[in-house]
C-alpha cells in the first residue's frame, strides 16, 4: 500500500468542504479558488475544481453568476446557497468531532 494513495484520499474527503469554507465570507471565481486551496497547500487542478462546483452547484449548496471582467472574458462567481451555509455548518460540526477523535486516538 502507497501512503501517496492514503493522502490523495484523505484529500478528497475534505475537499467539498474547503471549497465551501472558501465561499463562506466572499463570492470568488474559479481560480481565486484555487488560489485559497493552494494557499492552504491543498494542491487542486481544475480539472478536479470544475466538477466539484458543478457537484455542488446541481445539490443546490452552491450558485454562480456571470460578472464583467475588465482583464478579459466574463467571470462565474460563486457564492453559498442558503442550504449550502446550513450544509458547511454541518460539515464543519462533523469535522470537529471527528478532529476530535482522531488527535484522542493518535495521541494515545
Amino acid at each position: 500500500m502507497k501512503v501517496e494513495n492514503t493522502k490523495q484520499q484523505m484529500r478528497k474527503g475534505i475537499l467539498e468542504f474547503c471549497i465551501l469554507s472558501v465561499l463562506k465570507d466572499r463570492d470568488l471565481y474559479a481560480s481565486e479558488i484555487l488560489e485559497r486551496l493552494k494557499e492552504a497547500r491543498l494542491l487542486v487542478v481544475e480539472g478536479t475544481l470544475y466538477p466539484l462546483l458543478t457537484r455542488l452547484k446541481n445539490a443546490d449548496l452552491l450558485q454562480y453568476r456571470w460578472e464583467e471582467s475588465s482583464s478579459g472574458p466574463p467571470r462565474k462567481y460563486y457564492t453559498l446557497t442558503e442550504e449550502g451555509t446550513q450544509f458547511l455548518e454541518e460539515l464543519k460540526s462533523t469535522w470537529e468531532e471527528l478532529q476530535h477523535a482522531i488527535n484522542k486516538v493518535t495521541q494515545s
